[in-house]
């Protein structure tokens, strides 16, 4: 599996879901929250499943050794 997220994108990811999942456990916002789950996990996995779909990546590349 390589590394297809990362950077800003990687910070904005954790942030975001740890936002969401805050925000449902204190009822702020409904059930959906949780899904806050997903891009928390993309986040701390450096991995996005749509974005090895649509070719997309926000990591750099390494430089061959």
């Amino acid at each position: 599996m390589l590394n297809n997220v990362g950077g800003i994108d990687r910070i904005l990811r954790i942030l975001v879901g740890i936002v969401l999942i805050a925000l449902a456990a204190t009822g702020v916002v409904g059930w959906w929250g949780y899904l806050g789950v997903l891009p928390l996990a993309t986040g701390l996995f450096r991995f996005c499943p749509a974005y090895s779909l649509l070719g997309i990546r926000t990591c750099p590349m390494k430089k061959p050794e």
